[in-house]
């Protein structure tokens, strides 16, 4: 398990790595969505998967008698190592934080002006000046100009069209999986500055001088939730501004995702080219010798050639 995690981080690491270096400054914002949905899937698939013409087989050698009846039993709690434990602890005490968060969402939604639309669902938040989405749900704020809403509705309709949520509850559930794990942090920032550029390449179509004058003029308060689509956070206020200048890459800058070919034959290569060799060389608390089976009362022996 340990060598499990291990090999993730490192292709977690790899990918991330390749992403920032070579495709972050793209306009291609649904490859690169893609890119991070499908590197973080194969960072957990890539460790189990063997190619049996690399492997290496070396027989195996028995050194020492293992007895079966006369095992000493142990209880269920023992038999767990503490690593694993706290790794358990750990995923409990995420989970609780999650379901605190959705809470938090639901707590909101109740104390708010629902209104149903063919598209989207629309929550009016009272005394607020909030912005954000969560699946077909955009809560708006009651105190939100009435000049700036349409655009922020046009901007987090896309959240919404797009399954933008989907994405970043993919990641919130690797959290509490892998909350130990901060690149699974790093990835769901990446997807979460994606999705916003990709709403504002699709919103600031009809009227592009409005959108940067609502931007830079109001300053929404958000929820400090993870898993929810921000229309304002001021960490990506200024991103989102020079991705809107910024000119269209050309397409043949595409072929930059061929990287990742090379990438995942790589790491096939490195999870396959593994020596399967045992050492069956027992501890001293494992093993027994044929003279001291004796002693055992209904202990069976098998002599096995050493």
């Amino acid at each position: 398990m340990i060598t499990y995690i291990l090999e993730s981080l490192v292709f977690q690491l790899v990918f991330l790595l390749t992403y920032d270096l070579f495709l972050k400054k793209e306009t291609f914002f649904q490859w690169n969505r893609t890119y991070l949905l499908v590197t973080f899937a194969l960072s957990l698939i890539l460790p189990w998967v063997k190619i049996q013409a690399l492997q290496t087989t070396m027989p195996q050698e028995l050194n020492g008698v293992v007895l079966g009846p006369g095992a000493e039993e142990t209880s269920f709690l023992e038999r767990i190592s503490w690593p694993y434990l706290v790794l358990g602890v750990g995923s409990i005490l995420a989970a609780i934080w999650f379901a605190y968060k959705l809470i938090q969402i639901v707590r909101l939604r109740n104390r708010s002006i629902v209104e149903n639309y063919k598209e989207f669902i629309k929550v009016t938040v009272p005394k607020s000046t909030s912005a954000f989405s969560f699946f077909r749900n955009i809560f708006m704020g009651a105190d939100i100009k009435k000049d700036k809403e349409a655009n922020i509705l046009a901007h987090e309709l896309v959240h919404v069209k797009q399954l933008h949520s989907l994405d970043l509850l993919f990641f919130e559930l690797a959290r509490i999986v892998f909350w130990f794990n901060p690149l699974v942090y790093i990835y769901q920032s990446r997807v979460a500055e994606l999705h916003e550029f990709i709403a504002d390449e699709k919103a600031v179509k009809q009227n592009k001088a409005a959108h940067f004058e609502m931007i830079l003029s109001e300053a929404f308060q958000t929820q400090n939730i993870s898993f929810v689509n921000q229309f304002f956070n001021k960490s990506l206020i200024k991103k989102r501004i020079v991705m809107l200048q910024k000119k269209k890459s050309k397409a043949v800058w595409q072929l930059k995702y061929v990287l990742l070919l090379p990438l995942v034959l790589g790491m096939l290569v490195y999870t396959s080219c593994e020596t399967n060799k045992e050492n069956s060389e027992l501890e001293s608390g494992d093993s027994v010798s044929l003279t001291a089976t004796k002693e055992i009362p209904f202990g069976e022996v098998d002599e096995v050639p050493v």
